[in-house]
């Protein structure tokens, strides 16, 4: 959430970056709403001031008559200010509402356009391999392998959920166990959250669970309940410090979150869609990092060098998107997306996101309240937040099944998950 002074100040930017965004925000109203917060408030107390004097001066009235008056004045003052303070709590919740739809602002070097095209590579690494027999995509080698189940998925739960068998069940414990213990090495501390969050909190991160419109409501409510499934353990993550004055030495702090996360939205039905690329359930390893403002570029550059290295490790090629401002979702300030190459997808194969990491800046902080205070200094700063993925699991089956299938039908496992795996091939020899 941005502040709304900043907003004031900077009214055609913040009006600007909605236009680049593509969202529909009126930076406007919040300021009149809170210029109407701020003279309802200032004459609720000039009407306090003035009761206050009355209620004092009522005891000292000698005049039974100029003492009735008093009182009845007295009363309507006390009235009118209870009028006052119901009209700023309604004006205080719309301001809440407009400031909840002003998203993030952008950092300079993203690229402005609402279409997603316009989405930068900024590296590629590794060969798309060329394969010298009719290569399948990976919901025929997970039928032929007996590794994944959609039809009993979608007979106990629904479509779009799925059992994980045999050799892709050990692969996803496989693929957590991989990258734990890379952000282990790298200074991160392994947690496994909750799957359920109070609804303040998925705001407080950015999404919106109240959303009435199930074309474009991101998660599952629970009835009766506050809380929601969450969508990614950034929620909870982010969540953890919540309403917390951190100690500038105690940042930065940085998590490896370890979820199920669940998705409403799991796309209408195509190439984007087909087997595990975009399903209602996963498992996935989430990097989560609080920090001092001054810190969050270089920790940003730092996700995405492991995301990085966790898809050298496994030898999948991929580029990197530096994702332009109409892809970048409320709360970035700047988001790269890193594509995994996919021989599945296509005609021919294509690139498809397994990976992203964003800096929020102190947008999910500022929501959460979640502070920072430095030795001699008067007063707290908001903290900045960064997300990443390490590993989605359902994808990165994908992209393995897909990369590394071999022309007897069997699929070749990376070197770095055998270990977890116990072997070093699935199907015929």
């Amino acid at each position: 959430m941005l502040d709304v002074h900043f907003i004031r100040e900077n009214l055609e930017a913040v009006k600007a970056n909605c236009r680049n965004r593509g969202v529909k925000a009126d930076p406007e109203r919040v300021v009149h709403l809170d210029d109407e917060r701020k003279r309802l408030v200032q004459e609720a107390q000039v009407k306090q001031q003035r009761a206050n004097e009355i209620a004092k001066s009522t005891g000292k009235e000698k005049d039974p008559a100029k003492k009735q008056e008093l009182i009845a004045e007295g009363r309507r003052l006390r009235e009118e200010v209870a009028g006052l303070e119901t009209k700023v709590k309604a004006v205080e919740a719309d301001l809440k509402a407009s400031l909840l739809t002003v998203p993030n602002m952008t950092h300079p070097d993203a690229p402005v356009s609402t279409d997603p095209t316009a989405n930068k590579v900024i590296t590629t690494w590794g060969e798309p391999r060329r394969f010298d027999f009719p290569a399948k995509d990976h919901v025929a080698l997970a039928e032929a392998l007996d590794l994944v189940d959609f039809e009993a998925g979608a007979s106990v739960t629904g479509q779009k959920f799925y059992f994980l068998k045999n050799e892709a069940a050990l692969l996803e414990l496989a693929l957590v166990q991989y990258a734990m213990q890379a952000l282990i090495r790298a200074g991160y501390t392994p947690v496994i959250t909750p799957d359920l969050a109070r609804v303040e909190v998925l705001e407080g991160i950015g999404f919106i669970p109240r959303d009435p419109n199930p074309e474009t409501r991101q998660v599952y409510t629970i009835a009766d309940t506050d809380l929601c499934l969450i969508a990614t353990a950034e929620i909870t993550l982010g969540g953890m410090h919540r309403d917390k004055v951190l100690d500038e030495k105690q940042l930065p702090q940085k998590y490896a979150g370890l979820s199920h996360c669940f998705r409403t939205e799991a796309g209408a039905p195509g190439r984007d869609t087909r087997g595990l690329y975009r399903v209602h359930q996963f498992t996935k390893v989430e990097m989560f990092a609080f920090c001092l403002p001054e810190q969050s570029e270089a920790i940003h550059r730092e996700l995405l060098a492991i995301e990085e290295d966790i898809f050298r490790g496994l030898g999948l090629p991929y580029h990197v998107i530096d994702t332009c401002t109409g892809d970048l979702g409320g709360p970035a300030y700047r988001k790269y997306d890193l594509e995994a190459w996919m021989p599945g997808r296509g005609q021919g194969g294509e690139y498809g996101e397994v990976t992203s990491t964003s800096n929020c800046t102190d947008f999910q902080s500022r929501r959460l309240g979640i502070r920072y205070k430095s030795a001699g200094q008067k007063g707290t700063r908001f903290v900045h937040t960064l997300n990443g993925t390490a590993v989605a699991c359902t994808r990165a089956i994908l992209a393995l099944l897909e990369n590394y299938q071999q022309a007897d039908g069997s699929v070749v496992i990376p070197e770095a998950l055998r270990p977890w795996v116990g072997k070093e091939r699935i199907g015929r020899r």
